[in-house]
């Protein structure tokens, strides 16, 4: 099983988490440790991350971790009852549709090249939408059938390995996080655990100075 991503991208840290906390082995790719061109003819849709297994690559981490869920059923991601599985995607989704498009290099590009906004400009359009998704996640975890220690459970899984990477995110463009106290506390319990420590920008092969 190969992985083709790169350090900072954040939709390859939740595949990362995932297969860490599965105990899968796989070989990392750095994509711009390829020659030019080389991702693109791999991977179409040139986004990341991208899996590889035996002679087959699918792109999309949604896609990569659905898939990983299928043929390593054990540990779970995802909880049994199909409620509660439904409200872990439908938290996990909020980040990966309305939050994490947002923070993209692409996204801030075309906003500086195409519609000539200065960074502050960026900077105050991220933070709205950031504010807007977190308020929500926030709410969502106010809302659980229990106070678990992690988003949806005693154990971390298929959400938090999305909120973790997300946070980041926020961090990166600094975004003030102190209004979210029960989003903060799960981030803290799970950067704790070595599936997440491992997975980290800083823990890969490819991070600057490494």
């Amino acid at each position: 099983m190969r992985l083709y991503t790169q350090w900072r991208n954040s939709a390859g840290e939740r595949v990362r988490i995932a297969l860490h906390l599965k105990a899968i082995d796989y070989e990392y790719v750095a994509i711009p440790s390829l020659p030019p061109g080389e991702y693109r003819r791999l991977n179409p849709q040139g986004l990341m991350p991208a899996l590889q297994v035996g002679d087959r690559i699918f792109a999309q981490a949604t896609a990569i971790l659905e898939y990983l869920e299928e043929t390593h059923p054990r540990p779970a991601l995802l909880p049994a009852d199909p409620v509660l599985r439904a409200e872990v995607r439908s938290f996990a989704q909020l980040i990966t549709s309305d939050l994490h498009p947002l923070n993209n290099n692409r996204v801030r590009k075309y906003l500086a090249g195409s519609l000539g906004a200065d960074p502050e400009a960026i900077q105050r359009w991220y933070h709205h939408w950031l504010k807007t998704g977190l308020d929500a996640l926030e709410a969502t975890l106010g809302r659980r059938a229990q106070p678990w220690p992690f988003c949806f459970g005693d154990r971390p899984g298929w959400a938090d390995l999305h909120l973790v990477p997300q946070l980041a995110n926020a961090r990166r463009f600094d975004f003030d996080l102190d209004g979210y106290p029960a989003l903060l506390g799960i981030d803290a319990r799970c950067r704790a655990l070595e599936a997440f420590h491992r997975a980290r920008p800083e823990a890969q092969p490819d991070f600057p100075g490494t």
